[in-house]
């Protein structure tokens, strides 16, 4: 099958968005934990983090256009300037996929969503409490993708809580998604060599 840029076009505005979401295959899926300016926790499924470097150690994520839906994840990181990334694990995707719902602002996805939250040494912004991995960060910078009105999220870790030591360990249930409510169990096939030349 071909699908060329025209055809994509035309495709009906759902089925375009399934499309494109998916054809990158499985990616990482993870809670973004914020507070609000009036103290008002708030939970968000997002799927575009990346590792940008490790000195500084950077990750990134998108958030998309925001004229017509308001953000709260989005204003919460430029009003306070943290936010934490956490694990979804298999035992608690569902949960997590509810986030996804518009709420309003006054509302804690925490509690509509029956999570916990966790603060970790002061930290401004709350972890989820039953993620693997939690990743407390710091907004660096904010990048408008003019093409498309989305933005990148630069943020540096300041603090990084796993539940295992072994790192691999806190891998074992974690969670995949292709599109955005289709889940995958991510499985460990081998570790190769590091490849030098």
């Amino acid at each position: 099958m071909i699908i060329k840029k025209s055809d994509i076009l035309k495709t009906e505005r759902v089925e375009r968005l399934k499309l494109i979401n998916s054809i990158p295959g499985i990616r990482g899926v993870h809670l973004i934990g914020t507070k609000s300016k009036n103290n008002i926790s708030n939970l968000a499924i997002f799927s575009s983090v990346c590792h940008l470097g490790s000195n500084p150690p950077l990750l990134s994520m998108v958030s998309r256009p925001s004229d017509l839906i308001k953000r709260h994840t989005m204003d919460n990181i430029i009003n306070t300037k943290y936010y934490t990334i956490n694990s979804i694990e298999k035992y608690i995707y569902q949960k997590a996929h509810k986030t996804s719902g518009k709420y309003p602002e006054k509302i804690s996805e925490f509690k509509k969503c029956k999570l916990n939250e966790e603060y970790i040494d002061n930290f401004h912004a709350p972890f989820v409490k039953e993620s693997n991995i939690k990743i407390g960060m710091k907004l660096l910078e904010t990048i408008e993708i003019k093409y498309n009105k989305t933005y990148i999220i630069i943020g540096e870790i300041e603090t990084i809580k796993t539940k295992f030591e072994k790192l691999d360990e806190n891998f074992k249930n974690s969670i995949g998604i292709i599109g955005l409510n289709s889940y995958y169990e991510n499985k460990k096939n081998k570790e190769l060599k590091y490849v030098r030349i």
